[in-house]
């Protein structure tokens, strides 16, 4: 990393300098060369992560643009159906993925970063990968997987659906207690309700039901209390986590049903 050997550099010349012309003893030359150190290294740091805070903001508002003609696309079919069901969710798609595009090209000017910024290509490969999982480009996807940084619970319950698509269950258990471990109270209900889902799929209801008694004692959300006592009641029919929105329909499991309103008939008045 270019960032740790500049900082390195300046920290070693200063205690260099400091100790061998004798301004100071060895004892202050080695603590002034750790302060330089540690205020260049965080200072080509806040430098760097400005500039990668402002393509981020780019990418949220190409997104956003994006989400936003989506939604007038569904607002509108609410007085004028499309062909059917169908073409709507491929419509919708098509919107999409045109939005990850274009975020995608501003992603990359993330690249130039990474010899500079610590843990940088992994941060990207995370963007990168909520970016083609958007466009259900599932080769890159499973290509950037690995590469992944594993911090955001979204990420996480990406990698759990994926395995899920793969049918892949070892290490999932794994994969959801330790990122449920280090999330504070009242976070991560999605990866809750997402891992709950799964094993209702597999028909383990119980190990279900007790991966929700424990999301409710360390939060609350409607969704998952529902889904908790539909289980407990053995009512696994209603089992349903659409009550998370976008965030449970971004994973890809489950389309969102398109609700359209059929136009009815309007007849004037006989002369």
């Amino acid at each position: 990393m270019y960032t740790i050997f500049i900082a390195a550099f300046c920290g070693i010349s200063l205690c260099a300098g400091l100790g061998l012309t004798g301004s100071s003893n060895w004892g202050w030359a080695v603590f002034w060369g750790i302060f330089a150190f540690l205020a260049t290294f965080f200072g080509l740091g806040l430098c760097f992560q400005s500039r990668i805070k402002a393509i981020g903001m780019a990418m949220q508002e190409v997104m956003k643009s994006g989400q936003a003609k989506i939604q007038a696309m569904v607002n509108g079919w609410q007085m004028r159906p499309p062909g059917s069901m169908k073409q709507a969710q491929e419509a919708l798609q098509r919107e999409q993925a045109k939005s990850a595009d274009e975020a995608l090209a501003v992603a990359a000017q993330l690249d130039r970063y990474n010899r500079w910024v610590p843990m940088m290509v992994r941060q990207s490969a995370a963007i990168r990968l909520q970016l083609y999982w958007a466009k259900r480009d599932f080769k890159q996807v499973d290509a950037l997987l690995p590469r992944a940084l594993m911090m955001d619970p979204m990420i996480v319950c990406m990698k759990l659906a994926r395995m899920h698509m793969k049918g892949e269950k070892e290490g999932m258990e794994k994969l959801f207690s330790k990122t449920a471990a280090r999330l504070r109270y009242g976070q991560g209900a999605l990866l809750y309700a997402l891992y709950s889902w799964i094993l209702v799929k597999r028909g383990e209801i119980d190990a279900a039901h007790k991966v929700l008694v424990r999301a409710c004692e360390k939060m609350e959300n409607a969704t998952l209390k529902a889904n908790r006592d539909n289980l407990a009641n053995n009512r696994i029919a209603h089992f349903n986590n659409a009550g998370f929105g976008d965030e449970w329909y971004a994973l890809l499991l489950e389309e969102p049903k398109v609700r359209m309103q059929r136009q009815q008939p309007r007849f004037g008045r006989p002369f």
